[in-house]
């Protein structure tokens, strides 16, 4: 099944390591045992036959890990797209396909692969995956591979959870950190952090965490201005992107609209005559230092209540305010860390999570039922101008129709300057709930079934906004008859009479604000049933058998509007204009309606059942070996703009799930009479039917989604402690993650998916290592220093070639250094200490680089006191 290639030879190589070196005594040397709930029971990560890594509460201080930029970081074979706080997807093992983009991530976003679960509760949504700070966290769990027997949908190709601290009977106690910090060439951070643990009775015991934590700035927004001189309608055929892709190369009809104006002086865009004036838009009022900074601030309490000896209950209640300013990314072709943006940027993010779990027994069966309610909401402004670099249209509404549509005159007149921006509200309600029963684990024969069932509504208002388009001249020398949709006279470019589609869930009736030319006005909504059961049986002492089954049935609808205002040339007082509702765009809701001839799709979704297996081998009582075939998938949805296209494609009204099947062996060893713990596996995964996000304004104004590809993803996976008898107080740790991916078949013709291409976000090595060394001082302290490095090699940031960039690879180091008390700890710390430019996503789906980098060196103090 594997090639012979030097990834084939690592995991040959790393298997007989851990077969030949587990006959070692038991574990002596004190390393850590992990207890995760990974199976959704309580099991040490050595005796689960399963890929899973965890960052314990330990590891998570010391690393100081405390968002989701820095999960990332610390966990090979785990990469992420986005751009920001609050606007990032999850992908393990390469199994990626596209960049998130923001203005659309909520409802029409493709489902996550990877399940983003905080405590019981899936939280993952499209491109907008929820940034929870890792406040009194025990610990977080990494599953990879597909985990859809127990884990449903989004769980593809892995499951990320952060599993927080619970209340404790045992005693009352607290802990307070302090951290402060000073970003290199940037602003500083400061960053509070308090927790109480309280058993107010012998039944109810409350457990609390408040946190405030300001992360300061390091982009700049420098001076820049722009006119519409290289938009996408005036840009000649052949011309070469700077990711090496020639306009026109793929697909028909990408080259300018206007672009047979010529271009004498070579620079790849049509010249207008001098007769066109081109008005710049000049972000010298935006200009500022630092611009990106972010604050979290947020509590979580929780409840525990013991109801019996066997039942108790845990509530908990957790809220959480992310404020962000300006953006995450820079330009890298206008300086270091800089970037050039006419609007003002930002986004605010409020998170409501209450969820409660009830454990009991009923006769010899555990039991749980647990549940979540979550909602979500956010208000951002997104800065658009780039959006001219792809979009032929754009034009039409800043430009004089005298420039755009001549007729039989010379062009002349004026294009407006292209400030341009929206203005996005979106709100997510989740309710999921789960039932289960777990027989004794410690009999010969297990079961672990249950039911699943969610509900998610996501709704998104975003109002695309030019408002130079109010000064643009309409064709006053063309007549519209009277029954035509609209007629045109000379006049200003923007009319009161633009409305939405006036049918669905609409959040606004109201007319279009000034300047706003497009407007999705949308409601999504999926409905998740699922039944589940993994089945264990121990043949005898050394090998058992899981069997596990999912049936899934998913129901997603799409309602509202998705439309512009074409038709937006009027008088000066709105004479001649007639009632532009819905003009320019999609009903939503008629489209996908019982009553449509066209897409003849009510609804989208999909049922079915997926099943896993596994065999694992335990020759003694340090050697776990085990090899499982599995299944994952992805719920397919429906496309804003379905049946639009050109002569070559048309975009399809509902697309259909992707499916992944693993093949993988695994390995657990404790090795060196327990001195050393070598896990690892080597998997080969076939993907069918990849979904990927494409936007080609030659084919459709609006993004859309397709079943792309068919590919193949092979790796091996390992992480290592080692804690040498021979030096006392060492510990070293470290993981690597080797992938190999590749398109195997190009299902859509759109052309720009290429056979033999990899997959996005998917580096053929990371890596990362850290050794701890900790000793006794004379004054009765423990001092401790720590080195730290991680590695990624380049990958690319789509599949589709039009879209995509390189990701360059990076290496970054840290060190730490601190003393330890009774009841206090105190440590300096300098991440990122040689200022590398890590590359951690790039976006290209504007034709320009857009580079999402790693903090820059930062230097900073953490103090703890517990009491």
């Amino acid at each position: 099944m594997f090639r012979r290639t030097k990834l084939s030879t690592a995991v040959i190589t790393a298997i007989a390591a851990g077969i030949t070196g587990g006959s070692g005594a038991a574990l002596s040397q004190g390393i850590e045992e992990i207890i995760v709930t990974s199976t959704k029971t309580e099991a040490s990560t050595q005796d689960i036959p399963l890929a899973v890594s965890a960052l314990t509460s330990e590891k998570l201080d010391q690393m100081g890990v405390s968002n989701f930029e820095d999960y990332l970081v610390q966990l090979p074979g785990v990469t992420a797209g986005g751009s920001g706080p609050g606007q990032n997807s999850i992908y393990i093992r390469g199994v990626a396909s596209t960049t998130p983009t923001i203005s659309v991530a909520g409802v029409s976003g493709l489902a996550p692969n990877v399940a983003f679960y905080l405590d019981e509760q899936p939280l993952a949504q499209p491109g907008r995956n929820l940034d929870i700070y890792a406040a009194d966290l025990s610990r977080v769990e990494v599953l990879a591979g597909p985990q859809g027997t127990l884990y449903g949908s989004s769980s593809q190709s892995g499951t990320v959870r952060l599993i927080t601290n619970k209340p404790d009977p045992s005693e009352a106690y607290g802990k307070i950190k302090l951290d402060f910090g000073s970003i290199s060439g940037g602003e500083g951070n400061e960053k509070f952090e308090a927790m109480y643990n309280l058993p107010v009775s012998d039944r109810i015991t409350l457990r609390g965490v408040v946190y405030r934590d300001k992360k300061g700035g390091y982009i700049d927004n420098v001076h820049g201005t722009q006119t519409l001189e290289q938009s996408a309608r005036f840009r000649v055929a052949g011309f070469m992107r700077s990711n090496g892709v020639p306009v026109g190369s793929l697909s028909a009809g990408r080259a300018g609209f206007n672009q047979s104006v010529g271009d004498i002086d070579g620079d790849g865009y049509a010249d207008m005559p001098s007769a066109v004036n081109f008005e710049a838009a000049d972000n010298a009022a935006l200009v500022e230092k630092d611009f990106n900074d972010t604050k979290y601030e947020g509590a979580r309490i929780s409840a525990l209540v013991g109801l019996s000896d066997d039942w108790e209950l845990l509530v908990s209640h957790t809220n959480q305010d992310l404020d962000s300013d300006g953006v995450f990314f820079a330009d890298p072709n206008v300086g270091d860390l800089q970037v050039q943006r006419y609007a003002n940027d930002y986004i605010e993010d409020e998170i409501e999570n209450t969820n409660w779990t009830l454990k009991g027994r009923l006769g010899s069966l555990d039991v749980i039922y647990t549940g979540a309610f979550t909602e979500r909401g956010t208000n951002s402004t997104i800065g658009y101008t780039d959006y001219m670099f792809v979009g032929q249209y754009l034009p039409y509404y800043i430009c004089d129709a005298s420039v755009i549509y001549p007729g039989d005159n010379p062009r002349a007149g004026t294009c407006y300057s292209p400030e341009l921006f929206v203005a996005s509200r979106t709100g997510v309600e989740v309710e999921t709930h789960e039932f289960r029963i777990t027989t004794d684990q410690d009999k010969r024969l297990r079961l672990t079934a249950g039911a699943f069932m969610s509900d998610t509504e996501v709704f998104e208002l975003n109002d695309f906004t030019y408002p130079s388009s109010v000064h643009a001249q309409g064709p006053g020398n063309y007549t519209y008859i009277e029954s035509a949709p609209f007629q045109t006279v000379s006049g200003p470019g923007w009319s009161s009479y633009n409305y939405s589609y006036q049918t669905g869930p609409l959040t606004s009736n109201e007319p279009f604000p000034a300047g706003v030319i497009f407007r999705n006005d949308i409601l999504r909504t999926d409905e998740q049933k699922g039944y589940f059961g993994e089945l264990s049986y121990d043949v005898n002492d050394q090998i058992s058998v899981t069997v596990g089954a999912r049936y899934y049935d998913i129901e997603v609808d799409f309602d509202g509007s998705a439309n512009g205002s074409y038709g937006t040339f009027c008088g000066a007082s709105n004479e001649g204009c007639q009632d532009f509702t819905g003009w320019g765009g999609t009903n939503i809701t008629a489209l996908y309606g019982t009553a449509n001839p066209s897409s003849g799709i009510d609804k989208g979704g999909s049922d079915g059942t997926i099943t896993k297996f596994t065999m694992a081998y335990t020759p003694n009582d340090n050697v776990l070996l085990y090899g499982t075939v599995s299944e994952g998938f992805r719920s397919g949805f429906m496309n804003r703009p379905g049946g639009a296209g050109n002569d070559f494609y048309t975009v399809p009204y509902a697309f259909g799930t992707d499916d992944l099947t693993n093949y993988e062996i695994g390995w657990k060893t404790d090795l060196f009479d327990g001195s050393m713990r070598l896990n690892g596996s080597a998997f080969f995964a076939e993907i069918e039917g990849l979904q990927t996000t494409i936007f080609d304004p030659s084919i459709a104004n609006l993004f859309f989604s397709d079943n792309a590809a068919n590919a193949e993803v092979s790796g091996l996976e390992a992480d290592l402690i080692w804690m040498p008898v021979s030096i006392e107080g060492l510990t070293v740790t470290g993981a690597v993650s080797l992938l190999e991916t590749e398109i195997t078949a190009a299902l859509t013709t759109s052309r720009d998916v290429v056979v033999g291409d990899s997959l996005a976000f998917a580096p053929e090595t990371q890596l990362n290592l850290q050794a701890r060394y900790e000793w006794d001082l004379d004054s009765g302290l423990l001092a401790h220093v720590m080195p730290y490095m991680s590695y990624s090699d380049e990958s690319y940031s789509d599949i589709v070639r039009i879209n995509r960039a390189l990701i360059d690879s990076w290496t970054m180091m840290g060190f730490t250094a601190g003393v330890t008390g009774d009841n206090w700890a105190a440590e300096l710390y300098i991440d990122n200490l040689t200022d590398e430019r890590a590359e951690l996503s790039r976006n290209y789906v504007q034709d320009r680089d857009r580079v999402t980098y790693a903090t820059p060196r930062t230097f900073g103090l953490r103090v703890t006191f517990e009491y």
